[in-house]
């Protein structure tokens, strides 16, 4: 089986390949270009994950391939980026950049060059139950990454190879030293999806207007300035640039609330604010991978969180949510994602 897999120059996507070989299957790595506004940047590592790649194929004797999807990148996620930003909501670039250019750009690609299947080196796996194919989590519960691959084409399961499902991350790295592959001590990538790590603010600034407004209390007191709503997220606790107020207590403050109608940022000064605290959501966008068996399922409204009970009613054009317990900082244009157990039942965006 011709299986072609995504190979970033990261730990994860070598060992993926170094599995695959070993399997048996006839791998080819694509190392994906898709981001090239600044390539010069110090916060660009493209050329040095290119070159570990090459090395990673190089040692594994399978052919490396270059694909450039820079301009679909920009078209289908960062201009929904910055459109959502631009709405007043906090969307998640990696969610679309898996659905519109891993799983769309290069499977596609993947397809029409005769391969068979692709692979990449994310902690999920595809199980089969009679016959059907289902997204579910990894082994690995605290790396599993489900929760970004909640919006891909379900069809594509048959298709799709995840070898770290049934490995905990700390032996991938054991694995990786093992095999004397470079990439076994390489730090994991963080930020936007391969965008980097770079200061968030000062990279939106080349793209989004200064627009500066009020922090306001929930008095609706004025405490300090911003420079503009789409570099907050709810519940964000820094950079917010107060300190030192007259008569308040010393506590840390965190963005309650966004009026883009009075371009106001609204803070509160409790953690478990009940301004931060939300039972109920609504759901648009929503992308079913397994129709629920019943209304009472399991959600996370961000990576990494623990999965928390519900209750979901679904309309026509969107899902109400009911939480059995309070949920912070739930921000609108993030995704929620579903669970029955370790079934990945999809996911959609998150309307208030």
């Amino acid at each position: 089986m011709k299986v072609l897999l995504g190979l970033s120059g990261g730990v994860d996507s070598s060992v993926a390949a170094f599995l695959l070989k070993q399997e048996g299957f006839d791998v080819t790595a694509g190392f994906m270009r898709n981001w090239e506004d600044d390539d010069g940047s110090p916060y660009c590592s493209i050329k040095e994950d290119f070159m570990d790649a090459a090395q990673i194929a190089d040692k594994l004797s399978i052919d490396l391939v270059q694909m450039n999807f820079a301009k679909e990148y920009k078209d289908k996620v960062f201009s929904y980026f910055l459109d959502e930003l631009n709405k007043g909501k906090t969307p998640n670039p990696d969610i679309y950049c898996n659905k519109f250019i891993k799983f769309k750009e290069f499977t596609d690609y993947a397809f029409k060059n005769d391969f068979d299947a692709i692979a990449t080196g994310h902690y999920s796996k595809i199980q089969v139950i009679d016959k059907e194919y289902f997204l579910a989590k990894s082994y690995d519960q605290g790396k599993d990454q489900t929760y970004f691959l909640s919006q891909i084409d379900k069809n594509l399961f048959p298709k799709i190879k995840f070898p770290l499902g049934n490995l905990l991350k700390s032996d991938v790295r054991k694995i990786a030293e093992k095999e004397n592959l470079i990439t076994y001590d390489k730090k994991d990538s963080t930020g936007i999806c391969f965008i980097g790590e770079r200061p968030f603010p000062e990279f939106l600034k080349n793209y989004l207007p200064i627009a500066q407004g009020d922090i306001v209390d929930e008095t609706n007191k004025k405490i300090g300035s911003h420079n503009g709503l789409h570099f907050y997220t709810i519940g964000q606790r820094q950079g917010l640039g107060i300190g030192g107020l007259k008569d308040r207590d010393e506590k840390a403050w965190y963005v309650a609330k966004k009026n883009f109608d009075e371009n106001q940022l609204m803070v509160v000064q409790d953690n478990n604010h009940p301004l931060l605290l939300k039972k109920e959501l609504f759901v648009s966008k929503m992308n079913w991978l397994k129709y629920p068996s019943s209304k009472k399922v399991s959600a996370k409204i961000r990576y990494r969180q623990k999965d928390q009970s519900c209750q979901i009613e679904i309309q026509e054009d969107k899902i109400s949510v009911l939480f059995d317990e309070p949920q912070r900082a739930v921000t609108p244009g993030q995704f929620i994602v579903f669970y029955e157990d370790e079934i990945c039942l999809g996911g959609g965006e998150i309307d208030i």
